[in-house]
């Protein structure tokens, strides 16, 4: 069993408020931290078939510009999704599975790109817009039971599970892989950076705030009583834990490396992107309306987040 990072963003951030400020409330937390940030899903080979744990952003996302008042930036392209599976040497024909964590477009982007592929995705997700006209769905009803201290999972393959973990979205789900008597986490946005599992914070993003509680207390409950590297969408501890084969001790940190940020001007296009799931606002596309003129409790049409969320391209 191989485990790869398919790495397609860098050099981004979280601010603490953003990645604490769940429970407690922003105003809590520090605006000036801001923890590393970047963008990768994963890659399973089992000898015999080729699984991807989710798919990245659409090819043609725009950069984000962030400046002083960003509470995140999801950092800069190192390549498109589609492309740095190519480094790692793979074709879209060879991916027999695609175990997707949630419906945001950073983790459903390029769905569409592998036609052979069969998606497992829980199916409370099945409404979402990002999910609509593709093909090969296969909704996870999670049929075999409880995993551990997790209540509910399905068996994807000999020591690959599905695990239903709702909270950031109504049908979010983890990915746990057996081998060599490592647990390897592969989830999506249970946190933003690994501190807030150290710290046992939820971030700001969420569809029901008492699910994602119910899911962080047993993710780390899974983390305390298992080997487990715990391998993230959004910073590059995700990598490096994989990478090191670093197993998750709560009680003893690894310590944080806060982001070097560069806040340079750039040319204004009037056109913002939703730093959760993707969401591209054009002014064009809406009459007109510039997206500084839109009410201050206006949502993102396709996630429901604040213009906050929200990074000039």
């Amino acid at each position: 069993m191989i485990i790869k990072a398919v790495k397609f963003r860098k050099d981004g951030f979280y601010s603490q408020p953003f990645v604490y400020g769940g429970e407690e409330g922003t105003d809590k937390f520090d605006p000036s931290i801001r923890y590393r940030g970047s963008l990768q899903n994963y890659l399973i080979d089992t000898g015999d078939e080729v699984i991807l744990v989710d798919t990245g952003l659409p090819a043609g996302t725009p950069e984000e510009a962030p400046d002083e008042s960003s509470i995140l930036y999801t950092g800069k392209d190192i390549c498109s999704y589609m492309e740095a599976l190519a480094k790692l040497g793979y074709k879209p024909e060879q991916v027999t599975k695609i175990l997707l964590t949630h419906k945001h477009s950073d983790h459903s982007g390029e769905l569409k790109s592998f036609p052979n592929a069969r998606i497992f995705v829980g199916e409370e997700e099945l409404g979402a817009a990002e999910l609509q006209s593709i093909p090969n769905i296969v909704p996870v009803k999670f049929t075999d039971g409880a995993y551990y201290n997790f209540p509910e999972s399905q068996k994807i393959a000999e020591g690959i599970y599905f695990i239903k973990a709702k909270g950031h979205t109504n049908g979010n789900s983890i990915i746990i892989v057996e081998s060599d008597g490592l647990f390897y986490m592969l989830h999506g946005d249970i946190t933003y950076v690994d501190e807030a599992l150290y710290e046992n914070k939820l971030s700001v993003v969420f569809d029901d705030i008492a699910a994602a509680r119910e899911t962080m207390d047993r993710v780390r409950e899974f983390v305390r009583n298992h080997p487990t590297v715990y391998c993230g969408t959004h910073t590059p501890q995700g990598y490096e834990n994989l990478e090191a084969k670093r197993v998750m001790d709560l009680d003893h940190p690894v310590p944080t490396v806060l982001a070097e940020v560069d806040f340079t001007e750039s040319k204004a296009t009037g056109i913002y992107v939703c730093s959760i799931c993707g969401y591209v606002y054009d002014p064009a596309e809406h009459d007109g309306e510039a997206f500084e003129d839109l009410p201050d409790d206006w949502k993102c049409p396709r996630c429901k987040q604040s213009k906050e969320k929200f990074n000039r391209a």
